[in-house]
């Protein structure tokens, strides 16, 4: 296994965190940057050798825009391997078929794959942790007419705000039929990518202080797909400044779970939510990951509302005690 070396964020001077901003996580905005920042930092993955990276998805939409953190299988192992209580599985993954399921978006007939890493416990024994992925739930489907003549294109009514030319989607034509299929490595070989997805899920339920809130590159091709899709019903446009559509000023980049994307959660509600995410606690260590996780999204807390930051504080140190003494 190769060694994974990662400088923290305070090692990078100021040119260098400008091109990290320019390229691996081109169109984050300054909360979503600063806490994938912070996700390297305590992940030790360092994003100018592409071990991690930060996604924005339906960016020029301040209601659904989400920013994904992102690495390689690899990653994911490195990061595990280095707690010291990880031990991969000597098995292959458990693939599951159904012959009814063969199509040009399922080329194999899969159903699901199982795939199993162990984890040292207070006993000293190997326990399973157990990572299950479904095809129709990760593979990247997409949809095509039988021939380009199969679509209009039709105004929608909006026009692009800097060059005033028209919006328009793609609308099939009445009687035309559209097919799924998957393409590129799903097509070519399906049962590695979605037992990587499996193992993914199995990593992240294992270690969640140190992988939630990151997702193997497989999970999220099939975002990627339903994203390209979108842009395919509109004309091809470039915009310069996407970031100017959606301002952090007023919002905090926190993650509530292990596994879920990154939340821009209004500053009206933010404290809301984290209480709610306290009582909801069964673990000291659950709120410990939860605080280490969102290092950088609690700073920007502190920056927009301090005394309300201050009792958030107090109530998690409270709560923590609380779960301690139990």
């Amino acid at each position: 296994m190769n060694q994974v070396i990662a400088m923290a964020p305070r090692d990078y001077n100021g040119s260098q965190l400008a091109l990290i901003q320019k390229t691996v996580a081109k169109n984050c905005n300054t909360g979503e940057f600063d806490l994938f920042m912070e996700v390297c930092r305590r992940v030790k993955l360092d994003p100018f050798r592409k071990q991690i990276h930060a996604v924005v998805y339906s960016k020029d939409n301040a209601d659904k825009r989400k920013m994904s953190i992102i690495t390689g299988i690899d990653g994911f192992r490195a990061v595990a391997a280095r707690c010291g209580d990880y031990r991969p599985d000597d098995q292959e993954p458990e693939l599951s078929y159904d012959e009814a399921e063969k199509s040009p978006a399922n080329p194999l007939g899969l159903v699901k794959a199982v795939v199993r890493c162990f984890k040292l416990g207070p006993d000293k024994q190997w326990h399973p942790v157990v990572g299950v992925a479904y095809w129709n739930e990760f593979a990247p489907i997409k949809t095509k007419g039988t021939s380009n003549d199969d679509y209009d294109w039709i105004e929608t009514g909006e026009t692009w705000p800097d060059s005033g030319k028209p919006k328009k989607r793609k609308q099939l034509k009445p009687g035309a039929v559209e097919v799924q299929y998957v393409d590129g490595n799903w097509a070519s070989m399906p049962r590695v990518m979605i037992a990587k997805c499996a193992e993914a899920q199995a990593l992240r339920k294992g270690w969640p202080e140190d992988l939630s809130g990151i997702y193997a590159a497989e999970e999220m091709d099939r975002v990627r797909a339903e994203e390209l899709s979108a842009s395919e019903m509109v004309e091809q446009h470039q915009q310069d400044n996407r970031l100017k559509l959606v301002s952090a000023k007023d919002s905090v980049p926190l993650i509530f779970e292990a596994g879920a994307s990154v939340e821009m959660v209004p500053l009206g509600k933010v404290a809301d939510r984290i209480l709610a995410f306290l009582e909801a606690s069964q673990s000291p260590t659950q709120i410990d990951a939860f605080r280490e996780t969102n290092r950088a999204g609690l700073q920007t807390y502190w920056a927009l509302n301090k005394s309300e930051a201050l009792e958030i504080k107090t109530a998690i140190e409270n709560r923590i005690k609380e779960l301690e003494a139990a």
